[in-house]
C-alpha cells in the first residue's frame, strides 16, 4: 500500500506541484523518459528499414528473370553443337550399304533368231509361272512379247527364288525394267534423254534429191521428213528440176558421247523451179508442235499432194486418153502413180471411209469424204490397211492401203482421183485449202522464237554455194 501511495503521490505531484525544487527532480525524469523513448524509436525505425530491405530483396528474387534467360543460352546451344555433330555418324553409313550383297546372279543374254521368252526362262531354270505373272502385270510388260534378235536381256536370279530382276534394252533410250516386289512382279519403262546438238546440211539438186541428199550427207530419215514437211506444196515425183536447192537445219542424238541418231528438223528451206519454200518448227505455248511459214502461216495444207511417196507418174489427168486395156478413148479423171506392188497409200486428207471394196475396174478401191465438199479415190490396190473398213475415220498420211494391180490394171500403180463438189479435179494443179494460220497470240513468240533459225538457214545455204561455186 505504501508502494502504491508513494507512486499515486509521485504522479500527483508531477503535474500538481509547483515547488522549485520538485519542479527540476521531474524535469529530469521527464528527459530520461524523453531520451528513452527516443532510442526506442529509433531501434524501431532501424528495425523496419532492416525488414523492408529483406524484402525487397527477396521480391527481386522472384520476379521474372530475363537475364538468366541469356544467361541459360550456353546451354540452350549445346543441343545445336550436338546436332552438327550428329551428321558424323551417318557418314560410315554408305561404307555400310555398299558392303550389303544383292541376293542373285546376273546374266546377260544377247537375243537369238528363233529365241522366244518362254525358251529363254527355261534355259535359264526361270519357273514358267514366273513368266506368267511378269505378262499378266501388263503396261510395259507387253514389250517383251516382241523380242528381235541382237537385242540384249539381263536377269537376275537364285536357283531358290527364280527371277528377282529383269532388264531389256528396246533400243539405246528405253529398256523395260522388271522388278519382284512383295506382291509380285512390277514393270517400269527407263527412258534416257539423250544429248541435242544442232548441225546443218545444204545441197543442189543435179539428178534427183536422194543423191543431193547423200552427196550432202544428211542422214535418210532427215531426207524423208524433208520432203514430208514441203509434200503439201512439191510434188517430189513430178515437180523436182536440176538446180533446185534445199538447206536444213536439225537436230544429232548423243548419248555417253556416242551418236545415236538423229531428231527433229528445226528449220529447212527448198528451192523449187525457182520459188522459194521456207519452214520452221515451232511449239506454242500449250505445247503444240508444227511447221510454219516465216510469217506463221501452217505448212500444213487440208491435203497432201501426193498419195505415194516418191513414186513415177505413169499417166496424167486428161479427157482423152486411150484406155491401155479397153484400147479406146476414154476419159482419164485421175492420176496414175508407177510404184512396187506392196508401196504404201497414204490417205491425202483426213475423212471418213464410204467405200472398201471392188468398185468394177477399178479393183480394190478406198473412196474417202473429207468434209461436205472434197472426196478422194484410191485404185487397184493390192490390199487394204489392217483395221480399216467402210466408215472407219482415217487421218491425213494414214496408210489406207498398198500399191497393187487389181482391176483393170496393166501392172502395179495407183490411180488417185480428187473431186470437188462432185467434179473430178486435176490432183496435180487444183488449188489446196490451206490449215489454220498460227494463232495472232502467239506470233510475238514465234518470232522471237525462229528468228535465229531463219538466219542460220541463210548462213548454211550461202556456205555451200561458196563451196560448190569453189
Amino acid at each position: 500500500m505504501r508502494y502504491q501511495s508513494s507512486s499515486l503521490h509521485d504522479y500527483r505531484s508531477g503535474w500538481g506541484n509547483t515547488s522549485p525544487y520538485k519542479s527540476r527532480g521531474s524535469g529530469l525524469r521527464w528527459a530520461l523518459l524523453g531520451i528513452f523513448s527516443g532510442l526506442a524509436l529509433g531501434l524501431f525505425l532501424l528495425t523496419s528499414f532492416d525488414a523492408n530491405a529483406l524484402k525487397n530483396k527477396e521480391l527481386s528474387l522472384s520476379t521474372p528473370k530475363p537475364a538468366a534467360t541469356f544467361v541459360a543460352q550456353p546451354e540452350v546451344s549445346r543441343p545445336a553443337k550436338t546436332l552438327i555433330q550428329l551428321p558424323e555418324e551417318p557418314q560410315h553409313l554408305p561404307s555400310q550399304e555398299a558392303v550389303i550383297e544383292v541376293p542373285g546372279t546376273w546374266h546377260t543374254l544377247t537375243i537369238k533368231q528363233g529365241d522366244s521368252l518362254a525358251r529363254i526362262f527355261k534355259q535359264q531354270g526361270i519357273p514358267p509361272r514366273q513368266l506368267h505373272d511378269i505378262l499378266a502385270a501388263g503396261g510395259v510388260a507387253k514389250k517383251l512379247t516382241r523380242i528381235y534378235p541382237g537385242q540384249m536381256l539381263r536377269m537376275r536370279t537364285t536357283a531358290e527364288d527364280g527371277l528377282l530382276e529383269l532388264l531389256y534394252e528396246i533400243d539405246a533410250l528405253n529398256q523395260v525394267h522388271i522388278s519382284r516386289t512383295e506382291t509380285g512382279y512390277e514393270p517400269q519403262l527407263q527412258v534416257r534423254i539423250p544429248d541435242k546438238q544442232t548441225t546443218h546440211a545444204a545441197a543442189r539438186i543435179d539428178n534427183s534429191l536422194f543423191l543431193a541428199a547423200q552427196n550432202a550427207k544428211l542422214p535418210e530419215t532427215i531426207t524423208m521428213e524433208l520432203a514430208g514437211i514441203f509434200g503439201w506444196d512439191i510434188d517430189f515425183a513430178l515437180d523436182i528440176r536440176k538446180g533446185d536447192q534445199f538447206a536444213v537445219i536439225y537436230e544429232e542424238l548423243f548419248l555417253d558421247g556416242e551418236r545415236i541418231g538423229t531428231g527433229n528438223i528445226l528449220a529447212a528451206e527448198f528451192t523449187n523451179q525457182d520459188k522459194l519454200y521456207r519452214a520452221v518448227r515451232y511449239t506454242d505455248l500449250k505445247g503444240r508442235t508444227d511447221y510454219y511459214t516465216p510469217d506463221g502461216r501452217s505448212m500444213r495444207k487440208t491435203f497432201l499432194r501426193t498419195p505415194v511417196a516418191f513414186s513415177r507418174i505413169s499417166s496424167r489427168f486428161s479427157t482423152g486418153r486411150k484406155h491401155p486395156v479397153l484400147n479406146r478413148i476414154r476419159a482419164h479423171k485421175g492420176v496414175d502413180y508407177a510404184a512396187s506392188r506392196g508401196t504404201p497409200i497414204k490417205a491425202t486428207g483426213t475423212g471418213k471411209i464410204v467405200l472398201r471394196g471392188r468398185k468394177g475396174g477399178y479393183g480394190k478401191t478406198v473412196v474417202i469424204q473429207h468434209g461436205s465438199r472434197y472426196s478422194t479415190l484410191y485404185a487397184h490396190m493390192n490390199s487394204y490397211a489392217r483395221g480399216l473398213r467402210t466408215g472407219s475415220r482415217v487421218q491425213q498420211g494414214q496408210i489406207i492401203g498398198y500399191v497393187g494391180s487389181t482391176g483393170l490394171a496393166t501392172g502395179p500403180h495407183l490411180h488417185y482421183e480428187f473431186r470437188l463438189n462432185g467434179v473430178h479435179r486435176n490432183p496435180l494443179t487444183v488449188k489446196l485449202p490451206d490449215a489454220a494460220p498460227l494463232p495472232k497470240r502467239y506470233r510475238e513468240d514465234f518470232k522471237l522464237a525462229t528468228e535465229n533459225l531463219i538466219a542460220q538457214l541463210e548462213l548454211a545455204k550461202a556456205q555451200t554455194i561458196a563451196l560448190q561455186d569453189n
